[in-house]
């Protein structure tokens, strides 16, 4: 770090070194670290915008808490740049989502700073209340914090958390950060008074002794506390936190470092379940990202003084079209469908942008559903509207649907209702790593009945499978890679696929290569290699019982490919069929095996599993090694 352009922040190599500084001094250590986060930020990508609103907050925690024996735990990790910058890591922060380099999220394994492991959203609460409580039960003199946004606060787990933290005493303080402006109006000279006013140390000292005065749970004791409610409830949003049982500071800006300081100072002294709520901008600090925080959310490499450009289009070679993504087929499908049909109805949640659903939202605004962080509800969303007769179409990441396995079983299948659930980043994701990875859907998905399973190979394959699913009569789900497929031209028109039926795509000897969705490209390159057949088997449930005993009674070997965990996958299907059938015949299942693969690039994440050309055709070549059979080319 050039310490002439950071004079303070190349002095703070731990959160000891920052609790050594005046605290006059925090203000320009924290200008400091805004400025050395965009330069960085700028250099590999990643996360931005949420970092740079939570500065003053990060600076201000890490200065007044014990860290790490005293705990923080950060709710998704989007805005945890700044803490690992201030924690030991300033040096490697541009490696960030790059092959074997810093984590995007905390990570217990990478630093005793990074408390819980983080990556799905609205898990701090209870995190941090775990660690509280098991801190108390164990003698352990430390607090803990849990910092979590407004958007993460529409799960209904974070409400479960502050349920129960409220009914009890822990040493814990919930830090609300605000940045939507979704809960209170803008910051302003009146919210700023109050927020001094109702939080400060005068106020809260005189409320706090008063009540050590009073027997807890008597009838003063009750009065009191429910005329100081009513006081603040009739100021600002605190009558939900306080019926909780969390005593409510704020708001405040969550820029303004000293009232940061001062307020957090007495929320730390304040025994007892507390929380603050503070109010700032995502991207604050650099103009751009203030102006479009959604843009600014992750952005890529780029120039600080230019800000994020917007790609050049790509030339055309003829009537050539741009080559769309998996996500891009969805959208347009989505249009196309819901142009044609009225009962169509979009759910998200929260993710218009990444589930490629803007279009849709522009487009038909009274028929998209956001729902924010909520998957379950989500779920039973789309289960409620097909009881009515509309055509739901849930558009969800791989990775979040796990967060609602109940409501798909009980709330869906269970009544064999028309659901679709279009499930985008299913296998490897790449610089997201294993918090985001679709690594098990076919897995949790295959076991549960009524429900049609399908996994495109190609991007035409895609369009085709998500109309069949929304013309099938019950609960059907597509699973699709990020980014593109091998670049198949995608038609307008539809038509349904028949339902569990597989299309052999290539003829060959010896060994069969039954091949699922994103995996049937690299398949048909390795058959070239072994003159081998592939089957594209396109649905994982109901599976082509007849193309799998036609394969088996043709060939010394069947080889399973899929981008998902072997245990439980669509592999598993096929053995499951080929014992029912008592053949005994080779067979090999390449998939993820038991292990999380860490981030870097999609590419770098497949050949780490194994799952590229080169991965799976030295895995059947050591698999017929073994068998003493005759290899199928010497090409390998």
């Amino acid at each position: 770090m050039d310490q002439s352009r950071y004079p303070l922040l190349s002095k703070v190599q731990l959160p000891s070194d920052l609790r050594r500084l005046d605290e006059e001094q925090l203000l320009p250590l924290a200008d400091e670290l805004r400025r050395y986060l965009i330069n960085s930020v700028a250099i590999s990508g990643g996360h931005f915008g949420a970092g740079l609103g939570c500065i003053e907050l990060t600076v201000a925690l890490h200065y007044l808490y014990d860290t790490p024996n005293d705990r923080i735990v950060w709710d998704v990790g989007h805005q945890a740049y700044p803490h690992k910058i201030l924690s030991g890591r300033a040096g490697r922060i541009t490696s960030i989502k790059k092959k074997d380099g810093l984590a995007p999220f905390p990570k217990r394994t990478e630093s005793d700073f990074d408390t819980f492991g983080t990556g799905h959203s609205s898990t701090s609460i209870s995190a941090a209340l775990g660690m509280a409580l098991a801190s108390d039960a164990l003698g352990a003199k430390r607090k803990c914090v849990a910092v979590i946004g407004d958007g993460a606060m529409t799960a209904g787990m974070a409400y479960e958390a502050l349920n129960h933290g409220g009914d009890l005493d822990p040493n814990l303080l919930v830090v609300l950060n605000e940045n939507q402006m979704s809960i209170s109006p803008n910051v302003g000279a009146l919210t700023r008074m109050l927020g001094r006013l109702m939080s400060g140390p005068t106020v809260t000292g005189i409320r706090e002794r008063s009540k050590s005065l009073m027997k807890r749970g008597s009838r003063t004791w009750r009065f009191m506390s429910r005329w100081e409610e009513h006081v603040k409830g009739m100021v600002m949003p605190s009558t939900l936190f306080e019926e909780l049982g969390f005593n409510y500071l704020g708001p405040i800006d969550g820029h303004d470092l000293p009232v940061l300081l001062r307020t957090i100072r007495t929320a730390r002294d304040v025994p007892g379940p507390n929380l603050l709520h503070i109010i700032t901008a995502k991207g604050k600090g650099y103009a751009p990202a203030e102006k479009d925080p959604v843009k600014y959310h992750a952005v890529g490499p780029f120039d600080p003084e230019k800000g994020v450009q917007s790609k050049p289009a790509r030339k055309k070679s003829g009537d050539e079209a741009p080559q769309p993504s998996y996500t891009e087929v969805f959208g347009q499908w989505l249009c196309d469908t819901a142009a044609q049909d009225p009962s169509l109805l979009a759910i998200t949640p929260a993710m218009r942008e990444g589930s490629g659903m803007v279009e849709f939202h522009k487009r038909f605004p009274d028929r998209y559903f956001d729902v924010g962080i909520a998957e379950q509800h989500s779920l039973t969303l789309a289960a409620g509207m097909a009881c009515e007769g509309a055509r739901p179409v849930v558009a969800i990441y791989s990775t979040f649907l796990q967060r609602a396995y109940d409501q798909l079983i009980h709330d869906i299948a269970l009544q064999d209702l028309p659901v679709t659930l279009a499930i985008d980043r299913a296998g490897l994701v790449g610089p997201d790593g294993p918090t985001h990875a679709g690594s098990f859907d076919l897995s949790f998905l295959r076991c549960v009945p009524n429900l049609v399973i399908m996994a495109p190979a190609d991007e035409n394959e895609c369009r085709q499978m998500l109309h069949t699913a929304h013309v099938h009569d019950g609960p059907a789900a597509v699973r699709y890679p990020r980014g593109k497929g091998p670049g198949v031209a995608v038609q307008k028109a539809m038509s349904p696929l028949p339902i569990g039926k597989a299309v052999t795509i290539r003829e060959g000897r010896g060994v069969a290569i039954l091949a699922f969705g994103s995996m049937v490209s690299p398949a048909l390159k390795v058959a070239d290699r072994i003159d081998a057949t592939v089957i594209n088997m396109r649905f994982v449930k109901p599976l082509d019982r007849s193309a799998i005993i036609d394969a088996a009674s043709r060939h010394n070997v069947l080889v399973t490919v899929e981008e998902n965990a072997v245990a439980g996958g669509a592999g598993s299907g096929v053995s499951e069929v080929l014992a029912s059938e008592n053949l005994s015949v080779s067979v090999l299942h390449i998939g993820l095996e038991d292990g999380f693969i860490e981030h870097g690039t999609r590419e770098e994440c497949l050949e780490l599993a194994g799952l590229d050309e080169q991965g799976i055709a030295a895995k059947i070549q050591r698999h017929i090694g073994k068998l003493e059979l005759p290899s199928q080319s010497s090409s390998f």
